[in-house]
C-alpha cells in the first residue's frame, strides 16, 4: 500500500508541475529577453490579386476531337498507326477485313438481277393480259351490236307479222344481259389493269431499295480502309489487329490539339457552390487561366461532380493534353490588394495580431483581415505594402508588445 500510495503522490506533483509551468508559460514568465536573428521567419506584404472560392481538379482535354465510328461489323485486318502519333489529312488509320461486304454486295446484286427479270416478266404479261382484256370487251361490244341489229329487222318483221313479239322480248332481254356482262367485264378489266400495275410499281419499289442498299454497301466496302478526316494527334484506337470492331461504335479518336477544354472534377459536398457561367481559374505553373463553368453533369460518381470548363484562352501554350491542373471556382476576387499568407487561425472580419520588424524593434500590431484565398488573405487594415511581417518563432512572445531583435 506504502508503494501505490508514493507513486500516487509523484504522478500528482507531476501534473502539478506541468500545469503551473503551462500557466506561467502562457503568462510570460519565461519569456526570453530578446528575439534572436535566424531564430524567426518573416514576409514583405505585397499587393497582389487574391481569389475566394472552392478548389477542385481537373484535367485538360481537346477541345476539337473527332470520333470515328467503325462503318460496320468487321474484323480488324491492319492498323498502319499507333495513339500518339501525329497524322495527316487523308493518311490511312486502320484497314477492316473486306469479306462479309464483298459477300453481301453480291448477294444484293444476284437479288437485283432476279427482281429485273421478274419485272420484265411482269411486264410482258401485263401487256399479253391488257391484249386479252382488250379483245375480250370488243368481243362483247360486237355481240350487243349485232343483237341491236338483229332486234331491228325483228321489229320490221313484226310490223307485216313475220315474227312472234314473245321473239322481239327474248332478243331484248339477251341485249341487256350483254350489256351487263360488258359492264361486268369492264369493271374487272380495270381492277386487273390496277393489279398488273400495283406489282410493277412493287417490283420498282424493291429493286429501289435494293439500288440504295447496294450503293450502301460499295460505300462501305471504300470506308473499310479508314483516314484521317482531319490532321492531327491519334488519340485512341479501342480495338487491336484481330479484334472485332462493331458497327457504329467508337473506333477511333482524333485531335487537332490547338484548343483546349477542362474536365473538372469537384466532392459532392461543394457541389451546390458551382454552377454554370460561374467564373474559374485554372492553376498551371503558376500562372492562372481565366474561364466559366460549362455543363456540370446532374449525377455523383464516386462521391464526385463533374463540369467543363470553357477557357478564354483555349490555345494557351502551357496547354498539354491530359495534363492534370487545378481549378479555382470563384466566389469572389479582389486585384491589388495587400497580402498575408494565409494561416488555419486566421477568420474573415476578425482582428489577429502580428509582430512588424521595424529595424531592430519587433513591433505587435492589429490587423483586421478581408477575403481568404487559397495560399493568401487579403490585409483590409492594420500593415502597409512593404511591412516586414514575422510569421514563424513568435509563439513565446505574443504577451508582449515590443521585443528586442538581436543579430
Amino acid at each position: 500500500m506504502g508503494v501505490k500510495k508514493n507513486i500516487s503522490i509523484v504522478f500528482i506533483t507531476t501534473i502539478v508541475f506541468a500545469v503551473v509551468v503551462a500557466i506561467a508559460y502562457f503568462l510570460g514568465f519565461f519569456v526570453p529577453d530578446a528575439l534572436h536573428s535566424g531564430n524567426f521567419k518573416t514576409e514583405i506584404i505585397k499587393r497582389g490579386s487574391v481569389i475566394s472560392g472552392v478548389t477542385a481538379t481537373g484535367i485538360v482535354e481537346s477541345e476539337n476531337e473527332v470520333q470515328i465510328l467503325s462503318p460496320a461489323s468487321s474484323l480488324i485486318k491492319r492498323i498502319y498507326t499507333e495513339p500518339g502519333s501525329w497524322i495527316e489529312k487523308g493518311e490511312i488509320i486502320l484497314e477492316l477485313d473486306t469479306e462479309n461486304v464483298k459477300n453481301e454486295i453480291e448477294n444484293i446484286t444476284d437479288q437485283l438481277e432476279m427482281k429485273r427479270n421478274s419485272l420484265d416478266k411482269t411486264r410482258l404479261n401485263a401487256q399479253s393480259t391488257y391484249l386479252d382484256l382488250e379483245y375480250n370487251e370488243e368481243v362483247k361490244k360486237l355481240k350487243i351490236t349485232s343483237l341491236e341489229s338483229e332486234l331491228a329487222d325483228q321489229l320490221q318483221l313484226l310490223e307485216v307479222g313475220g315474227i312472234s313479239p314473245a321473239r322481239i322480248d327474248k332478243t331484248k332481254q339477251e341485249i341487256t344481259l350483254a350489256k351487263k356482262d360488258l359492264q361486268t367485264l369492264s369493271a374487272k378489266n380495270s381492277i386487273r389493269l390496277k393489279q398488273l400495275i400495283a406489282e410493277e410499281k412493287g417490283l420498282l419499289i424493291q429493286i429501289r431499295m435494293q439500288d440504295k442498299d447496294l450503293i450502301e454497301k460499295q460505300e462501305i466496302l471504300k470506308s473499310l480502309k479508314i483516314t484521317a478526316p482531319s490532321s492531327g494527334i491519334i488519340l485512341a484506337i479501342t480495338k487491336n489487329e484481330g479484334q472485332r470492331a462493331d458497327a457504329d461504335k467508337m473506333l477511333i479518336r482524333i485531335s487537332d490539339l490547338t484548343s483546349f477544354k477542362i474536365t473538372g472534377s469537384i466532392d459532392e459536398q461543394f457541389a451546390k457552390q458551382i454552377k454554370t457561367g460561374n467564373r474559374v481559374f485554372v492553376k498551371i505553373d503558376n500562372e492562372y487561366l481565366e474561364g466559366r463553368v460549362g455543363i456540370i453533369t446532374p449525377m455523383v460518381e464516386n462521391k464526385k461532380v463533374q463540369f467543363n470548363v470553357h477557357l478564354k484562352e483555349k490555345s494557351h501554350p502551357k496547354l498539354i493534353a491530359n495534363q492534370n491542373v487545378e481549378i479555382q471556382i470563384v466566389n469572389d476576387k479582389k486585384d491589388s490588394v495587400l497580402l498575408i499568407k494565409k494561416y488555419p487561425e486566421f477568420e474573415v472580419g476578425q482582428k489577429h495580431i502580428v509582430f512588424v520588424v521595424e529595424k531592430n524593434v519587433a513591433i505587435k500590431k492589429e490587423i483586421i483581415l478581408g477575403i481568404k484565398g487559397k495560399d493568401s488573405c487579403e490585409v483590409i487594415s492594420g500593415l502597409n505594402e512593404g511591412a516586414e511581417v514575422i510569421v514563424e518563432g513568435i509563439s513565446a512572445y505574443r504577451k508582449l508588445s515590443e521585443i528586442e531583435i538581436q543579430n
